[in-house]
């Protein structure tokens, strides 16, 4: 019994050192991986504002680096909804799909081509705005010669303006009396931005589907032509649209379909 009481004391003092020495070497080992973890921080931190052009302060911080950030990820985020709402972009891809819609292809051309297509005539269209934009707003803003909010505000002057005269009257005033804008008299200074964006939106979605109207009317003419010649031959078990697709594809070929659509959908954009 004193041998089994001997070997439990020392199993009892060996376990007590090993767990008190374990716990110091996983303390020392926890401080070293938080200062090499607060260290690699620190230098991914200064990679990502060099690479940014940022100066980041850790000893209270800079206001105007932490709002230049904010602005910037904000800009980015909104990207997409800033060139669908602000842009030609909207009757342009709306245009394209009533064309593809019309001549009845399904899939073809497909989704990222018409999208493409829409993205690379929007640029185009939205140079001179955009040129406006970056000379007046971005390089004095970049120069230190004006603050972020006084570019922003003189960046959307062009782009008002680019609204201003695509918008149709009627939009504008609806959404001024809902929005209780009385005193407009169609002058762009009285318009709010907060108004004109959907007065905007609502006018490219009425001017993008009068054009995909006109679009479909001669192919529509093709299928009661196709129709009608089925039913006096009797073969009413054959879809029109089998025999009505290649038609419309000849017809919008030899006409320079794409040339006539895209060209004229341009010259509907005024400046």
């Amino acid at each position: 019994m004193k041998v089994i009481r001997k070997l439990i004391y020392i199993i009892c003092f060996t376990s007590i050192i090993m767990f008190t020495f374990g716990i110091s070497s996983t303390n020392v080992y926890a401080t070293e991986t938080t200062t090499e973890n607060t260290e690699n921080e620190t230098d991914a931190n200064n990679t990502i504002a060099d690479i940014m052009g940022i100066t980041i302060s850790t000893d209270g911080g800079s206001t105007s680096s932490a709002l230049q950030i904010v602005i910037i990820l904000t800009v980015i985020a909104l990207c997409p909804s800033i060139l669908i709402m602000l842009t030609s972009f909207t009757r342009i891809v709306i245009v394209l799909h009533f064309t593809r819609a019309a001549l009845n292809t399904q899939t073809a051309p497909p989704n990222q081509v018409i999208v493409g297509l829409a993205l690379i005539l929007t640029f185009f269209i939205m140079r001179p705005v955009f040129d406006e934009v970056y000379k007046e707003a971005y390089v004095p803003m970049a120069n230190g010669e004006i603050t972020a909010e006084q570019a922003i505000e003189t960046g959307m002057k062009p782009i008002r303006v680019f609204m201003f005269n695509q918008v149709n009257e009627e939009d504008l005033e609806i959404m001024c009396e809902i929005g209780g804008v009385t005193e407009v008299d169609d002058v762009l200074e009285d318009v709010p931005t907060t108004v004109l964006i959907p007065a905007f939106i609502m006018s490219e979605l009425r001017i993008a589907f009068w054009i995909g109207f006109l679009i479909y009317i001669p192919f529509l003419v093709i299928d009661m032509v196709v129709s009608s010649t089925l039913m006096s031959m009797g073969m009413m078990m054959l879809p029109p649209t089998t025999i009505s697709m290649p038609f419309k594809i000849l017809l919008f070929v030899l006409a320079d379909g794409w040339n006539l659509i895209i060209v004229n959908l341009m010259k509907t954009f005024v400046t």
